[in-house]
């Protein structure tokens, strides 16, 4: 078979035997003569009668040229035949010609009801062996020559595609038309944002115009540049790139594109800060200054800078002594008031004990318990200090240091999709039980390659027909979890996307149980379930102390509160609106979406642990205590009693956030296992943590978390205490959860066991 070479730029293409499929209902002198061509041309050639053979030959030989006949509609429809052809992925490099009928009779027909078919171009009926002949060669050398050039773009994409430099196309307007994943990950912005953007559009350079013109005039006529470029993110992070930008020669001898070639640069590439600009078609060294390899060493995507540690002392004092003039009374305003009142008629001792109250009330921690009134534990004072505060870690006396900055980046990219109709077998037995409190989260882990969120997401709300409230398609759910999921981190060892799998699960169970279901309308439910799935989206594995300390850009966005929580909820409605296929909200009316967007994000931000005491406070005041006098009354069986208290809005509030609060740190009352498991997982985190605030010289905020000292049976049963008991005490008294209830003693008994022992390991030797 007859195969020739074709040159691609660069590239020497090898181009087999062409494949020419000819579809006419009868043979006659036409079909003949492309028959003869075919053989003369060393064509191979095949022959279809009717428009169902014709597809199938397609489908299985993928033809080069296919010719068919639209001379005589009575036998079949040439226009629909090609519209079909054109839709399946294989004819996308596929010349299609159209046989027409010759007529010297009447005016020439338009071509562009056949353009609009699908047709590559017309041929007016000539039988003549030579006039197809012909046809054939010109199509071999112009048509199919061509798009069998379009063909190999394809592996030149997948290069584009896998690139670990930073790669961006834009025409010679300036207009982007390209960027690869690089790109998208060193810039943090995504390609839909960028195609057909003007550079102006994308405030990317902090440089001085005259350092832009230095650049525009070298590339303008033709010239390579070279050189350091300062860059800005997406997210406003500043960066050092080394950047190459190459004009594309193309039609008429004049620059047609722009390709700019970037990787990130430390301080230890800092060789000179200098430029290059070479000559585009000789590659000679044409440049005014030159500067040496940017590239050699780790390309480390991390800048650190100096924040200043003098550690100038602060005492944080109540000003409130007037407080009781202020015209606008808030509710503890109205409480200082009143006891301001009452000392003016009571005795001394009186007065002194209201002076005492007055001053607790005056602080700002009115629901956070004073850590003397518990064992003054290590574990339990550096649990506080990690969870509780916003980064600045008391060092000595009132002094506080920040230190060194860093900025984490994610990158994130979709898998391939799946349905909730063809899971796995495998996946399927993992989550058969996911109605149950046992359900093992592991194990799906493991069956999903760590993909758990998708699959568990897919079913759980499917159970809880949430695309029906959502009026959405299953098909823009599962690419929203593929987003959400993709965005967290596979390398942080707890807060992964098996941990937003294992909260999910536990807010449905929570969903499940009676007194929820009677407390929640389904818009709630709807909130709980995309709360918990995002709640922890580009977790980058620190707390929000270690953040504030290094003073990170998300520290600086967010002003040391709340700030990966705030970064969390922000994240996940960027995420979801980014891009219609995956906006689960798009198709909600407006005012029911913002009611929606609300609970969300309040449900998101109670996930912070600053505030744990006060939401745990106020459940046990606003709700505990009142549904217990409705008992003690004797008012059991008073459903309008118990559903004034349930369903007033600040209650309900208080138990959204309750629910969410108790998935989120449910580990403690998992079963054994599970629990053990996932407490070796939040230890090396913590670990990893204290390993990095130590060599960066940040503060250390739990030091008590040292891989080599570190008693995780001691700083489990410190969480529990503080944390665990008081919390889960008020859910099982609320949601009734007496299996909950049983794993969590029996997990108290196995870490006591251990560190009775004096054991600091999560198992006991064999």
């Amino acid at each position: 078979a007859p195969v020739t070479d074709v040159q691609f730029g660069p590239m020497r293409l090898h181009q087999d035997q062409l494949q020419v499929l000819l579809v006419f209902a009868e043979e006659d002198e036409q079909s003949n003569g492309f028959r003869w061509a075919c053989d003369k041309a060393g064509f191979r050639c095949h022959i279809a009668r009717t428009p169902q053979s014709a597809l199938e030959f397609f489908l299985d030989k993928h033809h080069d040229i296919i010719i068919i006949d639209h001379r005589h509609s009575r036998y079949f429809d040439a226009e629909a035949l090609c519209r079909s052809i054109r839709t399946t992925k294989a004819s996308e490099n596929t010349v299609i010609i159209c046989v027409v009928q010759r007529h010297t009779d009447r005016e020439e027909s338009s071509i562009l009801p056949l353009i609009s078919a699908g047709f590559t171009r017309r041929y007016i009926e000539n039988p003549s062996r030579m006039a197809c002949y012909n046809e054939l060669i010109q199509l071999e050398f112009g048509q199919v020559q061509a798009q069998f050039k379009l063909r190999a773009c394809n592996s030149l994409f997948t290069a584009l595609e896998k690139s670990q430099e930073a790669i961006e196309i834009t025409s010679e307007d300036h207009v982007i038309q390209y960027v690869n994943p690089a790109f998208e990950t060193m810039m943090g912005y995504q390609i839909g944002e960028l195609i057909e953007k003007e550079l102006t559009e994308v405030p990317v350079n902090e440089k001085k115009a005259d350092f832009l013109d230095t650049i525009n005039s070298c590339i303008k006529i033709g010239k390579e540049w070279q050189g350091m470029y300062y860059a800005k993110k997406k997210n406003g992070d500043s960066i050092q790139q080394n950047v190459k930008i190459l004009p594309v020669i193309g039609q008429g001898g004049k620059i047609r594109h722009y390709v700019s070639i970037s990787r990130l640069c430390n301080d230890n590439n800092k060789v000179e800060k200098t430029c290059e600009c070479i000559q585009a078609e000789s590659q000679t060294d044409t440049q005014t200054c030159r500067h040496k390899d940017m590239r050699k060493g780790s390309l480390d995507v991390r800048s650190t800078t100096s924040r200043g540690s003098d550690g100038i002392s602060q005492r944080r004092r109540s000003s409130m002594a007037r407080v009781h003039s202020m015209t606008i009374e808030a509710p503890i305003t109205k409480v200082i008031n009143i006891i301001n009142a009452a000392q003016e008629s009571s005795p001394m001792p009186v007065a002194e004990a209201l002076d005492r109250a007055l001053e607790i009330l005056r602080t700002t921690e009115l629901y956070s318990p004073q850590l003397g009134t518990k064992d003054e534990d290590p574990h339990t004072s550096d649990l506080v200090g990690g969870l509780m505060t916003d980064g600045l870690r008391r060092l000595s006396g009132n002094e506080y240091i920040l230190s060194a900055k860093q900025t984490h980046q994610v990158a994130g990219s979709l898998s391939s999709p799946i349905s909730l109709n063809d899971i796995p077998p495998r996946i399927t037995q993992a989550m058969e039980n996911e109605e149950q409190w046992d359900f093992d989260i592991f194990e799906l882990e493991a069956a999903t390659h760590k993909r758990p969120l998708v699959y568990l997401g897919l079913k759980i709300f499917a159970r809880f027909g949430i695309c029906e409230f959502l009026n959405c398609s299953e098909s823009t759910l599962r690419s929203w979890l593929q987003v959400i999921e993709a965005n967290y981190h596979s390398s942080n060892s707890y807060h992964n996307s098996t941990h937003s799998a294992d909260v999910l699960h536990a807010t449905a169970y929570f969903l499940s149980k009676e007194r929820v279901k009677q407390t929640l309308d389904p818009i709630d439910e709807v909130a709980a379930l995309i709360a918990a799935t995002v709640h922890d989206v580009d977790h980058p594995g620190r707390t929000n102390s270690f953040l504030c300390n290094a003073g990170s850009e998300l520290a600086i966005l967010y002003n040391d509160t709340a700030v990966l929580e705030s970064h969390h909820a922000a994240l996940a409605f960027q995420l979801t609106t980014r891009d219609g296929k995956c906006n689960i909200f798009k198709n909600m009316e407006r005012n029911e979406y913002r009611t929606l967007r609300q609970v969300i994000i309040d449900m998101v931000l109670a996930t912070e642990m600053t505030k744990h005491f006060e939401h745990v406070n106020k459940f046990v005041n606003s709700i505990n205590k009142p549904l217990a006098a409705l008992e003690e009354n004797g008012n059991n069986g008073d459903g309008e009693s118990i559903k004034t208290v349930l369903r007033s809005p600040e209650n309900r509030i208080l138990i959204k956030r309750m629910l969410i609060k108790c998935a989120d740190i449910s580990n403690p009352c998992r079963p054994r296992e599970q629990c053990i498991e996932w407490a070796g997982r939040i230890s090396e985190e913590y670990f990893a943590q204290t390993d990095e605030e130590r060599r960066q010289g940040l503060p250390v905020v739990m030091p008590v978390f040292d891989r080599n000292t570190c008693s995780i049976p001691k700083s489990q049963l410190s969480f529990i205490d503080y944390f665990i008991i008081d919390m889960f005490d008020a859910w099982d008294a609320f949601a009734d959860l007496p299996n909950l209830m049983e794993h969590l003693n029996n997990n108290i008994k196995y870490w006591k066991g251990l560190d009775g022992r004096n054991l600091r390991v999560l198992r006991p030797p064999p």
